[in-house]
């Protein structure tokens, strides 16, 4: 291996390390998004379990690539994509399912996650009756998914005040 490939290697090694440590951070981030308690404060009619936290994550996730969504972002969004659903995938066998239901269970959580793309596409356009009714979807055992609608504009607002590269820094506050 010649000087040249050698430290190419170790450049592209101290990328990738650097590359997973933001998205690990990010990562992160959108995990305290989901388990702020605040947002299931006289929100759920029962005590929230793994899927209401899967959905509320995803949806953030969601409003993220949609806000942040463009040519110049989008190798970035695409590895931010893997990422996410790869530490899913471990989330999912540290709870102890097996590797025929975690393949099962990712198809799931994809496909809900398009849906929720979907869902949200015209989220700006929407009047509010039409935003609750598109959460509604999602959160079926959420009482007052009015509060939800409020929160996640505001989330959408806070979002196209910053760009993607703060945001996977962790330099914004939600």
């Amino acid at each position: 291996m010649s000087k040249e490939q050698l430290a190419k290697n170790i450049n592209d090694s101290n990328n990738n390390f650097f590359m997973k440590t933001e998205y690990l951070n990010f990562y992160n981030n959108l995990i305290k998004l989901t388990t702020n308690k605040s947002l299931y404060k006289h929100v759920l009619s029962k005590q929230d379990n793994f899927s209401d936290r899967l959905t509320i994550f995803l949806l953030h996730f969601a409003f993220i690539l949609k806000e942040f969504k463009n040519e110049k972002n989008e190798k970035k969004l695409q590895e931010l994509y893997d990422f996410n659903f790869r530490q899913l995938e471990l989330s999912i066998r540290e709870i102890g399912y097996g590797d025929q239901s975690i393949n099962k269970k990712m198809k799931i959580y994809i496909n809900l996650f398009h849906t929720i793309i979907d869902n949200i596409h015209f989220w700006d356009t929407l009047e509010k009756p039409e935003k609750i009714e598109k959460l509604s979807i999602f959160l079926e055992e959420f009482d007052k998914i009015e509060d939800l609608v409020v929160y996640f504009e505001d989330f959408r607002i806070k979002l196209s005040k910053i760009n993607l590269n703060l945001l996977l820094k962790g330099v914004s506050n939600f």
